[in-house]
């Protein structure tokens, strides 16, 4: 492979990463303040026919990237009404979102398969910065939705690492009864984090539908929302260490389909499975080897009852 093609892999896994760095970060925090959200494969999936949905019928991609959104953090709040105000079975109820939004994105979705819509948005090249040997390129030649999932990880890292919000946060997902001991609303915090991170998994959505591939196609995620949920134990709860793992993943998915269109032997359905591999391996490795190191929230799934502290 020659430096064309690596510069050409690199730039493709910044694209392909994209959506489960978008989802990755709304998981992340929102098991940082103590919530299980497996529901996100069915919050992207909603974002991304609400987001096509709308863009086609008014023309206006940001109306399609604002339903989308909305879509994802609607479905969060009935997680966070379950989860917080219920005390339900947060892993059951992640479970439900998840079918319910395969289901309804699917029957909303059918009368928009086929439709096509353009590229709606410009490769912006940042000046100077886009002119440095592969790492222009790779980093600095993209659209706007890649730079924001850039700088939304950034900012959250900064924001639970470097600030009081951040540090209500993860006390909240440590320690619940604690932080309630201080005046902090334990309901409040995951509420809000949970709401805010099925936005981003609708934004994720949103992403697919409209500037990854602009088109509607049932189960257009195939399994991101899961591979994003594994991303976040991979990077140990650390935003900065889920933008490598998001590249990462991205990259072994545009590795499979440069292969494929290579003529490679290998069955493209065996080519196919790369990305969920790797999701299992890393799986088990962080289990086995960084046990002590994950730093998983210690509340994490954990319903709190304020009656009970």
């Amino acid at each position: 492979m020659d430096s064309a093609a690596i510069v050409a892999l690199l730039t493709a896994a910044v694209v392909v990463g994209t959506p489960l760095l978008y989802a990755a970060m709304g998981e992340l925090l929102t098991e940082r303040s103590g919530i299980l959200n497996l529901g996100v494969e069915g919050m992207m999936l909603v974002g991304a026919v609400l987001g096509f949905m709308i863009t086609v019928n008014t023309g206006n991609y940001w109306y399609g990237i604002l339903a989308a959104m909305f879509g994802g953090g609607m479905m969060a709040a009935i997680h966070a009404f379950i989860s917080v105000t219920l005390r339900g079975n947060q892993v059951v109820s992640g479970l439900a979102l998840t079918i319910f939004g395969t289901g309804v994105s699917g029957f909303m979705g059918k009368p928009y398969q086929g439709v096509n819509i353009s590229m709606p948005f410009d490769i912006i090249n940042i000046p100077v910065l886009s002119k440095i040997p592969v790492l222009g390129p790779v980093f600095f030649s993209h659209n706007i939705l890649v730079y924001a999932s850039i700088l939304i990880a950034l900012v959250l890292w900064y924001i639970l690492y470097r600030t009081r919000w951040g540090l209500t946060i993860r006390s909240v997902g440590e320690n619940p009864a604690a932080a309630d001991a201080v005046g902090i609303s334990v309901s409040r915090v995951r509420y809000l984090c949970t709401i805010t991170g099925g936005i981003l998994a609708g934004l994720a959505g949103a992403y697919l539908s409209l500037a990854y591939a602009p088109s509607w196609q049932e189960n257009m995620t195939a399994g991101r929302g899961w591979i994003a949920v594994a991303l976040v134990i991979f990077a140990l709860w650390n935003p900065l260490r889920a933008i490598l793992g998001s590249y990462l993943f991205g990259g072994v998915e545009a590795l499979t389909f440069r292969l494929q269109a290579t003529g490679v032997t290998i069955s493209p359905f065996f080519l196919s499975m790369f990305p969920y591999i790797l999701t299992v391996l890393v799986l088990v490795i962080v289990t086995i080897r960084l046990r002590q190191e994950a730093g998983a929230p210690t509340a994490l799934a954990t319903p709190y009852d304020r009656e009970e502290r």
